[in-house]
């Protein structure tokens, strides 16, 4: 009889949940959810599962972590994946929300000329986030700022025609053509061909 089935948890999951958000809270509560919804006792679950009810109550309790053995005769037990016991574990994560029209306005060399860089959102939270910008050339004006970063850089042509360069390349876009390229390298518009011009860049540090 393993320590498990006898009640005794093994000495590495011998801790308490941390809190109540906890991953050991969130099992607790699917536990508890699945065995009432399929009207089973505790007792009928430790039989079940091979566990002892000692045990089955120290997991709907939360004052034990669970190891994936565990985790896998607890979703026999109950008829249900594994990964059910799992929902509502780190459900918060960052996210931001841009509106069409809406974002924050970059103020770059050539913004004055018909040069707009609208940022479409950021997490905040990440060491490497990446930069979303809406671009927009209405202006046929000779200013055009190149850029150096670190990372890689995506655009995608939304609409117009112009010839962007990259170190000493250039490549020629229309509407539905990408590029991609290291972001260290200078690089930005050189000629427009065909106004208005938009075109999603996302910059990834």
């Amino acid at each position: 009889m393993t320590s498990e089935e006898a009640g005794q948890e093994p000495h590495a999951e011998a801790e308490p949940a941390d809190a109540p958000g906890s991953l050991e809270a969130v099992i607790a509560a699917q536990v508890k959810r699945y065995r009432r919804e399929a009207g089973i006792s505790a007792a009928e679950l430790a039989t079940r599962t091979g566990l002892s009810k000692a045990m089955i109550s120290k997991i709907e309790s939360a004052s034990t972590s669970c190891s994936l053995t565990t985790l896998q005769r607890l979703a026999h037990g109950l008829n249900v994946p594994v990964t059910s016991l799992f929902q509502g574990a780190d459900t918060e994560r960052e996210a931001t929300l841009t509106k069409a029209g809406e974002g924050s306005v970059t103020v770059r060399t050539g913004t004055r000329h018909g040069h707009e860089y609208r940022s479409l959102g950021s997490l905040k939270r990440r060491q490497n986030p990446i930069e979303p910008s809406l671009v927009t050339l209405t202006s046929a004006s000779d200013v055009f700022p190149l850029f150096q970063h670190s990372g890689t850089e995506f655009i995608y042509m939304l609409e117009g025609r112009m010839v962007y360069g990259h170190g000493s390349y250039e490549y020629e876009l229309s509407p539905g053509d990408s590029l991609v390229f290291e972001g260290e390298g200078p690089h930005g518009p050189l000629r427009l061909i065909e106004l208005p011009i938009r075109f999603l860049a996302v910059a990834a540090h």
